[in-house]
């Protein structure tokens, strides 16, 4: 009697689990059309070209759903719209963050950084680096893991062909297309971690003021080294100080400035 009792008992616990389950699977699914819903209200307002009501739309759905390439799009867009270029290269600049294989954002971070008054010439690097980095760049963090994962499959029928194959054409094959999915597991997994490194460590910014002026040292008395205006894309270099950053600019030259005359990208 104290068997079937137990046995009952874990039937129960098994049924509890299946049932939370459940719930948290209705939960993520009403979650998930909350989230279409809103994205479609916010879409449609951009539609009838309320391109400030849109954007406050877009806003909320970042705050309540999480981060998404194509909601800072849509945003950048908004403030594209709006001539307000410093948060339409902000968010563009986000969404390229997540999403860096992405045409259109490609596209329309160069139109927007266009408007800018300051026209940056990036110092000179190595062909390798800006190989590299456009290697990386062409597809998202998820696509890169989708491609190891399935480059890992293909390796692992390469081993099994080579291994219980009889026919040399066939083993020769596996080997060989084995070797090639290791070579490609080593880049997608190099160029993931090169982009979850990106999202993980923010040390870029871009400046929202209309101008600033560039300090030589953590103080507003300090000697003034030159004049950035908004729309300018920084590296951050030390973040020690409470209300002053020391960045470095694209092309090369840096200096301090108020945390409050920019953004996190």
């Amino acid at each position: 009697m104290r068997i079937y009792n137990l046995r009952n008992n874990h039937l129960q616990f098994a049924m509890q689990r299946v049932l939370r389950l459940l719930l948290l699977f209705f939960m993520v699914g009403m979650s998930s059309v909350s989230f279409a819903a809103t994205k479609a209200e916010a879409d449609a307002l951009y539609e009838k070209e309320q391109y400030r009501d849109a954007a406050a739309a877009y806003e909320t759905i970042l705050k309540q759903e999480g981060v998404a390439a194509e909601v800072y799009y849509n945003l950048g867009n908004c403030y594209y719209k709006l001539d307000e270029i410093p948060l339409a290269v902000l968010n563009y600049e986000r969404a390229f963050l997540l999403d860096p294989g992405d045409a259109d954002i490609r596209a329309n971070l160069a139109l927007a950084r266009g408007k800018t008054i300051d026209k940056v010439v990036p110092p000179s690097e190595m062909f390798f680096v800006t190989w590299w980095r456009d290697l990386t760049n062409c597809m998202s963090i998820n696509a890169w893991t989708v491609l190891g994962i399935v480059a890992f499959v293909l390796m692992l029928l390469g081993v099994l062909a080579y291994m219980f194959m009889s026919q040399m054409t066939v083993r020769k094959i596996g080997v060989y297309g084995a070797m090639a999915m290791l070579v490609v597991i080593i880049i997608a997994n190099l160029a993931a971690l090169s982009q979850h490194a990106d999202l993980t460590h923010r040390n870029t910014a871009i400046i929202l003021a209309p101008a600033v002026t560039v300090k030589s040292s953590p103080s507003e008395t300090s000697t003034d080294l030159f004049l950035i205006h908004e729309g300018s894309k920084v590296e951050i270099l030390d973040n020690s100080m409470k209300e002053w950053l020391e960045v470095k600019f694209e092309e090369g030259k840096q200096g301090w400035v108020p945390v409050s005359t920019l953004e996190i990208i």
